[in-house]
């Protein structure tokens, strides 16, 4: 079974969650290979709900739960819509903790590439105010936004991880790239 557990590689991702949830729970080796699989997944999501500063916290919180729960896990949904779901939880908790949501991608990293400071400042400027716009959508909206374009989910894994009929996620999206769109040509911004 050590074969099986090697780290992945591009040519070789390694065993399918399912078979890596049965093993975790009593093999730490299976449970690091799915924390490595879809931490920055859970990241980029957590980053876009709570902001970076707060994400670091919040992938941890993910992952302990995560940890507490495969023994219970019946897999009923797969394995990621339940990680989303345990995620949306997660980063709704630290909403709460922290009063007022707010979401700044300022700390975000920048892409590699030469260093053209204007550029740079630019980018900023252009994730805080994607920041603000997202912040400004109904709460069912920026979910299902951030699920579909952060994420990489489909209208189906989205409509079981928010438990939203399939209609009502796509016009959530639809709502919210709209609306998206209209608050950042008020701000000046070409979408």
């Amino acid at each position: 079974m050590r074969e099986a557990l090697a780290p992945p590689t591009a040519e070789d991702p390694g065993p399918p969650d399912a078979v890596l949830v049965r093993l975790a729970a009593r093999d730490e080796r299976a449970f690091e290979v799915l924390v490595r699989r879809h931490a920055g997944t859970v990241h980029r999501l957590a980053a876009t709900m709570v902001g970076p500063g707060a994400a670091d916290d919040v992938v941890q919180e993910v992952f302990i739960s995560v940890h507490r729960g495969l023994k219970d896990f019946r897999g009923e949904a797969t394995f990621s819509t339940w990680l989303h779901r345990v995620t949306l939880n997660a980063c709704y908790g630290a909403l709460r903790g922290k009063g007022h949501p707010t979401v700044s991608m300022h700390d975000a990293p920048e892409p590699l590439a030469p260093h053209d400071p204007a550029r740079t400042g630019e980018q900023a400027e252009l994730r805080d105010q994607l920041a603000q716009a997202l912040q400004a959508l109904p709460r069912e909206q920026r979910e299902a936004v951030s699920l579909r374009e952060l994420a990489g989910l489909d209208y189906a894994e989205i409509s079981r991880i928010t438990g939203a009929e399939l209609g009502t996620v796509k016009s959530r999206i639809n709502r919210g790239r709209a609306a998206l769109r209209a608050w950042l040509t008020r701000a000046g911004i070409e979408p």
